[in-house]
């Protein structure tokens, strides 16, 4: 029964973090704001830490935008009822100016509240 609920608890999270980036490309911050906490933080591969509240009006001034990814590699560790999930993708996105097919890793760190996983902070680095 143990490894039947971390197999479903794999999917939710898998699920959940790339419905993430798919809202990320259709701009879609209220969808985003409820499988973000409410403390979220957005660690950038520059090293400087980001707001939810900023991070969205980033996103809603497209001074950040995301066109499309390709995934490249996922794995998830969960401890109960806090997993951390690892992504790597090439994400086609507008950063400040700068459009590249970067090479983004995310870690994120969840926690599972009332039966849903809930994305507490991300922090990106390149692979």
């Amino acid at each position: 029964m143990e490894k039947d609920n971390t197999e479903v608890d794999k999917m939710q999270i898998l699920r959940i973090t790339r419905q993430l980036t798919d809202l990320m490309i259709e701009k879609n911050l209220a969808a985003m704001n409820k499988i973000l906490d409410s403390h979220f933080t957005l660690t950038h591969i520059t090293g400087y830490v980001q707001s939810k509240d900023e991070w969205f009006s980033e996103i809603e001034s497209e001074r950040m935008k995301y066109y499309a990814y390709t995934e490249v590699n996922t794995a998830v560790t969960i401890d109960n009822n806090n997993a951390v999930f690892v992504g790597q993708n090439l994400l086609d996105a507008r950063i400040w100016g700068t459009r590249n097919k970067w090479r983004l890793q995310q870690t994120m760190h969840l926690e599972k509240r009332n039966e849903k996983w809930v994305i507490l902070k991300s922090v990106a680095t390149t692979f």
